[in-house]
């Protein structure tokens, strides 16, 4: 912990960048604090040392397509002005276009998975990952809705793996119950016990696959993003304490909205927000003296395009330093000797005009 004489050192997203071995990266906090906006410059700043990047948005309210401004679907998407950044929208609710085969095998697999709280979710998750893993892509980035929702994510793998094993057990336990089920719904031989078994044996390994990769802190990070107030703060040490009990490794804050400093400011309003802002970026430090904190600036405009996110990215990797207003003598005389320059070149452009207009 870092003590009044001693200066608190910048931190920076680099840690993430570095780390080659890196699949899934996670981004999350509560609404509003940003999240998109943070989710899509790691994307843009993985790009440029990786492979290949995917961004998924798995916010029902989905921000991704206003942040790059280009419209993105469950498909993912090339990002306009890449090679090697592709994005796309997702949405954890069960689809039977998602779910495919035949519609009598659908609905037994709808029955047993409502038998379970919490699956229909996991399931359109699962079959994202499906999709995600055939792709191969270098690393995804995971742009996810606020926390609740979030931590409802993060226990798919677990939920389904234990889920699936009850369904796996049915065989076992009940017999010959599965081939009733699939002929009272209907459902041909080929389309039965075995093709429903085998559907559920193959999401199974990838699901146990995947719940290894999420609970190694070599392939997985969750970076929490925040702003420097009480509501957001709460919500930050939640989420820690929330991932550390799903084994998943989180070493990285966001603090966005960083009011900076500066003597010349004259409204009580804004100096009263700096010190209250300085109250939590205070326990922040306090609390996770051993996390990656990036502080990032309050901006005068959104965030949005290309071509802003790719400025804005700088400051996630090198340190923001707000410029001063006070100039050195040399500054000063800089200025007046430039000023000097310019007054010397607008005489001289006006006595030229002076004489043209006396020879017209």
């Amino acid at each position: 912990m870092a003590t009044d004489d001693q200066e608190i050192p910048e931190g920076s997203v680099r840690n993430i960048l570095e780390q080659i071995t890196l699949k899934w990266v996670f981004v999350g906090g509560k609404g509003g604090v940003g999240k998109t906006t943070s989710s899509s410059i790691l994307s843009i700043l993985l790009s440029k040392v990786r492979s290949s990047v995917l961004i998924i948005s798995t916010d029902p309210a989905h921000n991704l397509s206003d942040a790059f401004q280009q419209r993105f679907t469950k498909i993912p998407t090339l990002i306009n002005g890449y090679t090697n950044l592709y994005a796309m929208e997702v949405d954890a609710n069960v689809e039977n276009d998602d779910m495919g085969g035949n519609d009598g095998m659908d609905t037994v697999f709808s029955e047993l998975a409502n038998a379970i709280p919490g699956i229909d979710e996991a399931m359109s998750f699962a079959e994202m990952l499906k999709l995600v893993q055939t792709m191969d892509y270098s690393v995804i980035v995971f742009d996810t809705a606020p926390t609740g929702h979030t931590l409802r994510l993060l226990q798919f793998p677990s939920t389904l793996e234990k889920g699936l094993e009850k369904m796996m057990s049915l065989k076992s336990k009940f017999g010959g119950l599965l081939s009733q089920m699939t002929r009272m719904f209907g459902i041909d031989d080929e389309f039965g016990e075995d093709a429903l078994l085998g559907r559920l044996e193959g999401m199974k390994d990838v699901i146990e696959q995947v719940n290894r990769q999420f609970k190694d802190p070599d392939m997985t990070t969750f970076v929490c993003v925040c702003i420097p107030e009480f509501l957001s703060l709460y919500e930050t040490e939640r989420l820690v304490q929330e991932l550390t009990k799903f084994e998943i490794d989180t070493h990285n804050i966001l603090i966005n909205q960083v009011l900076y400093s500066d003597e010349d400011v004259e409204s009580k309003l804004l100096k009263a927000r700096m010190r209250m802002q300085q109250k939590y970026l205070d326990q922040f430090y306090m609390l996770y003296d051993d996390f990656h904190i990036t502080k990032l600036p309050l901006l005068p405009d959104e965030v949005t395009g290309v071509e802003a996110l790719e400025a804005f990215s700088s400051r996630f990797v090198t340190p923001y330093k707000p410029s001063t207003s006070h100039d050195t003598v040399e500054d000063l005389e800089r200025k007046i000797n430039t000023i000097r320059r310019q007054l010397t070149d607008a005489e001289g452009e006006l006595e030229i005009l002076k004489k043209e207009k006396q020879t017209e």
